[in-house]
């Protein structure tokens, strides 16, 4: 009812459910690195219940002699149980001092290790998984869902540890007490762990659906906030508050959900409880009045039971924190089952200085996700050096054509070759570090402008990052800002200009230096100030490197070495400008209504 999140059968997100002891299984091998203080925490564990088991032993020796033999008790004799006592709580306050310093810190390193995993994992990751997930889902599983591991990691094992070492010691001395009056009480036990388990399953269905939710809140947040001058230009505030208003009531109403249950779990915790105080009450004043029980016996049993209860009370309320910790193993495990769509091959050889001969031997291709069939039998061969223009009707393939080189996305058949070795052959850090892309859609990242030019070559100096800067005709407008090179672009680079982002792109493909240039539209969406720098800074890029550029204003190819028509049929065109002129086809046909738009 409530989860959105994109669901499909290739390269999304996988929403696939799974079993608890599946999620243990997968999250085990996270301890194996903190094996010594998980070991010692335990330890810390067992000594603390040990110390709380030992007081109703006390208490019961000092109540009996208390009535059988009050001579016998003297002051020295309370004197070293008040000792014995006193030394066993300093043991029990060093020893959880450890639980709550290092058991903590422990679940905090295995929270740091699966949000790092799961980052590495999301950047091996291909276009087709980000075209089909939404960022903030994303973010939510890797920061909010994580949060709760911390403590989850710290306490699952400790608890449960903690539990079956007072259940079995409590049942052992109870025995030795009592045994008739043991199994009266122990009988309750596993017919309140049944309930509760059943609804700990309703409460794990809750939970999934909150974080869901909170996922798709953070999604439309993140859209709203980034799109906010769109919001303004079209006075849709409104409007975004509705959606928002709709995200948020949808939450509210799991919420409710979410504490029917935790309230449900609770009321028979709760019930549970009274019964087996009930029993002890009746069955042991039963024994009592029969012969069968002492007096400090019973004092003893009760604070047993006591302690049994409020152990269960503990493991249950733990439910909470339980079901949120296995709801973001389980939303974690979903990132990290994420198909890896693009990887290298087992044998893979590293590319070292191409000389930017690229082939396309009949390439099919079909988007993986929707089965969107763009090319069949596709062939094409670009010359080392050369500068390849390709135009035509969106939808034609051209960006499409332009992805593939770097193996953005990998053909559906037929093969790419570079220099006559099939691209996948080639390592991808090595393939990609050989080829510069400038988009229309420029991103810069949120810092200054030299860290963002750095970024095509990390630790260049700042020489290397100058003369790019030169070369990419930006060095200019830097400087005349006020903080120069150590500008803050903003988010997005919203502080700059259209024509200066582009530049202080086209330099950090220029720090890179690859052999192999591919210009996506990089200047159709700049004014003709601007788009006049950037062609001179793009002529320059070109230089003596294999060029393939994607334009949508015919005026910046025209000296281009062969210009391409591409349709959905195919390559219909090939040649240069003056050539494609002179058959008066398609290119003819959009040159010259360029011409009349202007």
């Amino acid at each position: 009812m409530y989860d959105n999140e994109q669901q499909g059968d290739y390269g999304t997100m996988s929403s696939r459910e799974y079993s608890t002891w599946e999620l243990f299984r997968r999250f085990v091998p996270y301890f194996k690195k903190y094996t010594g203080t998980l070991i010692m925490d335990l330890f810390c564990a067992s000594l603390t219940t040990v110390c709380e088991l030992v007081l109703p032993l006390i208490m019961r020796y000092i109540t009996n002699q208390g009535i059988n033999e009050l001579a016998a008790l003297s002051v020295r004799t309370i004197a070293h149980l008040g000792i014995l006592y006193l030394i066993l709580r300093i043991i029990d306050c060093a020893a959880a001092y450890y639980m709550a310093d290092m058991g903590h810190v422990m679940g905090a390193q295995i929270e740091t290790d699966m949000r790092r995993d799961a980052y590495e994992h999301l950047q091996r990751l291909s276009n087709t998984y980000y075209s089909n997930t939404k960022i903030g889902q994303i973010m939510g599983r890797i920061t909010n869902d994580l949060f709760d591991v911390t403590e989850f990691a710290h306490h699952c094992p400790e608890e449960f540890f903690i539990a079956g070492i007072k259940t079995v010691i409590s049942f052992i001395i109870l025995a030795g007490i009592n045994l008739r009056l043991t199994l009266i009480i122990f009988a309750c036990v596993p017919v309140m762990l049944v309930v509760c388990m059943l609804l700990n399953f309703r409460q794990k269905k809750a939970f999934r659906l909150q974080r869901s939710q909170i996922g798709e809140m953070n999604a439309r947040i993140e859209d709203s906030l980034l799109g906010h001058k769109v919001v303004k230009a079209f006075t849709n505030e409104d409007i975004e508050k509705d959606k928002f208003e709709k995200d948020n009531s949808g939450f509210l109403d799991i919420k409710r959900l979410t504490y029917r249950y935790m309230a449900s779990f609770q009321i028979s915790v709760r019930a549970f409880d009274g019964l087996m105080y009930l029993c002890v009450l009746v069955a042991g004043g039963l024994f009592m009045i029969g012969g069968y029980i002492g007096a400090g016996d019973l004092v003893a049993y009760m604070l047993y039971v006591s302690t049994l209860i409020a152990t269960i009370r503990k493991i249950i309320e733990f439910g909470e924190q339980f079901q949120r910790g296995v709801t973001g193993i389980e939303r974690f495990l979903q990132i990290i089952d994420a198909d890896i769509e693009i990887f290298d091959e087992p044998d893979a050889i590293v590319l070292n200085n191409p000389t930017g001969d690229i082939v396309f031997k009949n390439v099919s291709f079909e988007y993986p996700d929707d089965h969107n069939k763009v090319f069949t039998g596709l062939n094409l061969h670009i010359h080392a050096g050369e500068k390849l223009a390709v135009v035509g009707p969106s939808g034609g393939g051209k960006t499409t054509l332009c992805n593939l080189i770097p193996r953005f996305y990998d053909v559906s058949g037929g093969s790419i070759t570079l220099d006559g070795e099939d691209i996948r052959h080639f390592t991808l850090k090595s393939l990609r570090g050989s080829i510069g892309i400038v988009q229309q859609e420029v991103y810069l990242f949120s810092g200054t402008i030299y860290e963002n030019i750095e970024y095509g070559s990390p630790g260049a100096g700042c020489e290397r990052v100058i003369d790019a800067a030169k070369r990419a005709g930006a060095h200019e407008f830097i400087t005349e800002l006020k903080d120069g090179y150590d500008t803050y672009v903003g988010e997005r680079g919203v502080k700059l200009s259209g024509g200066q982002k582009q530049r202080i792109s086209i330099a950090r493909v220029f720090l890179k230096n690859p052999q192999i240039i591919i210009l996506d539209e990089a200047t159709s969406a700049l004014d003709n100030e601007s788009e006049f720098e950037v062609a001179k800074s793009l002529a320059k890029l070109s230089e003596g490197r294999t060029t393939l550029t994607i334009a949508h204003r015919l005026s910046s190819i025209r000296s281009s070495d062969r210009i391409l028509v591409l349709t959905d049929e195919g390559i219909i065109e090939e040649g240069s400008h003056d050539e494609l002129m002179a058959r008066r086809g398609m290119y003819y046909h959009f040159y010259e209504t360029a011409n009349m738009l202007k």
